[in-house]
């Protein structure tokens, strides 16, 4: 469920995370559309709006630009209500739903709104049940992140905690093992059985897991480096375990 009084962005932009949100069929209020600009995916945008009882507002584009929360908004600006978020249990009654372990990630202090997006997008097309995100210190779902995640925040369980290592100990009490991503440790990600029920924690862009939450995990990975630089950016870090999750599975 929503928090309330919280001041979370009401609207997607682009032309792809808008058709997304209207084909995952979440309410919209509203959908701006800059004058001129009736070509393309736009018609199809229209289209579905139009099924879909959505009022179509035309704008001046200069009005539009004032408007957007993100450069490239492709002409088109759906409002939105604020992001629905879960809880935790909606998560792990997705996976049973599913008939599938559950599969869960913890991202622990994301402070990018492109990096979330990117994650989610990526979790999203992975199989990922859900993803849980810390209140404070870290990116909430806004129109940068809907963009980047090219409408997989639509489709995404997302939770937003107080508190990452109380919700680690929901996740071991209903029998998923954690796994924190760490250059510190010795197992490379592909040397660790990643099957069963599964919680990964990716960590922020600047300091990694947090101590007491890489304490809380049951078992570290990290992904080998062989250049000069010796971090990867996290939505990176994220897909490249994420998929070996998915492979090994797949086995």
């Amino acid at each position: 469920m929503k928090e309330n009084n919280e001041p979370y962005a009401d609207q997607v932009e682009g032309r792809n995370a808008v058709l997304e949100l209207l084909e995952s069929g979440k309410d919209i209020n509203k959908i701006f559309i800059a004058k001129g600009e009736k070509h393309g995916s736009i018609n199809k945008i229209m289209a579905l709006a139009k099924e879909n009882k959505v009022i179509i507002v035309e704008k001046d584009r200069k009005k539009m630009n004032a408007m957007a929360q993100t450069q490239n908004y492709q002409g088109v600006i759906a409002i939105v209500p604020p992001f629905q978020y879960c809880e935790i249990e909606d998560i792990l009654m997705e996976a049973k739903n599913k008939n599938e372990d559950a599969f869960v990630l913890i991202l622990d202090g994301i402070e990018d709104p492109h990096n979330l997006g990117a994650i989610i997008r990526t979790a999203e097309t992975a199989g990922v049940h859900g993803i849980i995100i810390p209140k404070r210190r870290a990116a909430s779902v806004n129109s940068i992140v809907n963009k980047t995640s090219a409408g997989a925040a639509s489709y995404m369980k997302i939770a937003r905690v107080n508190n990452i290592n109380e919700a680690i100990v929901t996740l071991k009490d209903n029998g998923l093992w954690i796994c924190g991503t760490d250059m510190d440790t010795k197992t490379y990600y592909y040397d660790q059985d990643l099957k069963g029920p599964l919680a990964i924690v990716i960590g922020s862009e600047g300091t990694g897991i947090s101590r007491l939450v890489k304490e809380n995990c049951d078992f570290l990975v990290k992904i080998p480096m062989k250049g000069k630089i010796t971090s990867l950016n996290a939505s990176v870090s994220a897909g490249i375990v994420i998929y070996e999750v998915v492979k090994q599975r797949l086995k």
